[in-house]
């Protein structure tokens, strides 16, 4: 015997029996009627399909027509070809593609429940196909009666491992059941999110931490239940388990204390999203409180990210803490033979007149120094909505205390310098000197 010769019979006797129907005329009437009812569902599902676009295509009634719609309906026609022609040919092949579109709706239905319960993580939509394709050739595999042959195969194929040999089915029944129960741990995480959410008394920054402190622990629990279904034993990880949490420990300090304190950032609420805070030379609003980080937007709308470790370790200003108030000022120099007093009542007006500007408490002027060439003079005055910014409102502030100094005759003065000549030289004497070009 010479090359390569598969024996048929390692397929098992249904397939064996399907190959021999459609050896005979017989079989290609049923091979004819699967091909029919299969481009008649095809073409009835588009139809359905642009029907229920037409209405909404956000609908969740489109999504339930692209998956389940053509096998549902090919099922029924395939159903109706196998009474008719039952009579006269043989339908094993039918029988066989009707538990194979059975099976796929049923696989399309489960797959979709799975992306509307899990709607918020992007892993779902992306693989949706693959975890759909996978399961339906795992039930089409057993449908066939080959999954028998390809587990023996399977089973066949063993890696070793110093004194222990892995076989492909170990590694992808492994694979499958850590899969599963992280799905099923992601699952329960976001069924204790929603009711969190939807109970009230509850904190915000609570539900945050709950979540974000049940989702891993429920994970390493999956892990700690599906690797011993596998037949891996847990003891023997534990002292390299150790070994490894020491090194984590020595080498990531920084990172675990950036951990603990955003928990207690967002157990104690001292820093909530929205708030206005400074820490070191960072200035802006708290927009996300992160687990390892904070998320600060300055009003230039650049963020910064700060290590939550430097929020509770330092000092941080918040401004919106204990109220929403914030003080803010304008200086401005005037002449010494300036009235000060009506300068004064004029910088207090002009700050008054500002929208943004609260009426209670009322603007105040001071006068803050006697300056080489003028009398510096402030304007403070308090504002409700520090989160927008400060600086077109003191730009406002500024443009009106000028006009307004200008039209009651108040100077603001440049700088200037008086010279006292002494030894009795004359002015004329000392002239052509201060003229002369500098070297």
């Amino acid at each position: 015997m010479n090359g390569f010769e598969f024996d048929l019979h390692l397929l098992g006797p249904l397939v064996n029996r399907l190959i021999g129907e459609l050896a005979t005329p017989h079989g290609w009437w049923a091979a004819g009627a699967v091909a029919a009812c299969l481009g008649v569902a095809f073409y009835a599902a588009g139809w359905i399909e642009r029907k229920l676009e037409a209405r909404g295509p956000e609908r969740l009634a489109v999504a339930w027509a692209q998956r389940v719609a053509w096998p549902l309906l090919a099922l029924g026609l395939m159903l109706v070809a196998r009474a008719v022609l039952s009579r006269f040919v043989p339908v094993s092949l039918l029988s066989v593609v009707i538990a194979l579109m059975v099976s796929l709706a049923g696989v399309r239905t489960l797959v979709l429940i799975l992306r509307q319960t899990f709607r918020h993580a992007h892993w779902v939509a992306s693989f949706e196909r693959t975890i759909a394709t996978v399961i339906w050739s795992m039930v089409a595999l057993h449908v066939l009666d080959l999954l028998p042959v390809l587990l023996e195969t399977l089973e066949s194929i063993a890696i070793p491992l110093g004194k222990t040999k892995l076989t492909v089915l170990q590694i992808i029944t492994g694979v499958l059941t850590v899969g599963l129960a992280g799905v099923i741990a992601l699952w329960i995480s976001n069924a204790l999110d929603a009711k969190l959410a939807g109970t009230t008394g509850v904190d915000a920054s609570a539900r945050v931490v709950i979540g974000r402190i049940a989702q891993p622990l429920l994970m390493t629990l999956a892990l700690m239940i599906a690797l011993p279904m596998i037949g891996i034993d847990l003891t023997t990880l534990s002292v390299f388990g150790g070994a490894l949490g020491v090194g984590l420990g020595l080498g990531m300090q920084k990172i675990a204390a950036n951990y603990v304190s955003g928990f207690i950032i967002l157990l104690d609420r001292s820093i909530e999203p929205g708030r206005l805070i400074r820490v070191g030379t960072w200035r802006g609003t708290v927009v996300d409180i992160r687990t390892r980080y904070t998320v600060l937007r300055g009003m230039d709308g650049i963020d910064s990210i700060v290590p939550n470790e430097m929020l509770v370790s330092s000092v941080v200003e918040s401004e919106t803490f204990t109220n929403t108030r914030a003080r803010a000022a304008v200086q401005v120099g005037i002449d010494y033979g300036s009235d000060v007093e009506r300068a004064m009542a004029l910088m207090v007006e002009a700050a008054t007149a500002q929208p943004r500007v609260l009426k209670d408490p009322p603007p105040m002027a001071f006068l803050v120094a006697f300056a080489d060439s003028a009398i510096t003079l402030e304007v403070g005055f308090w504002i409700e909505d520090p989160l927008n910014g400060t600086l077109g409102l003191r730009s406002d502030v500024n443009l009106a205390i000028l006009r307004t100094f200008r039209e009651h005759g108040i100077g603001i003065p440049f700088p200037q310098r008086v010279l006292k000549i002494e030894g009795g030289a004359s002015p004329a004497a000392v002239r052509p000197a201060l003229d002369a070009p500098q070297p």
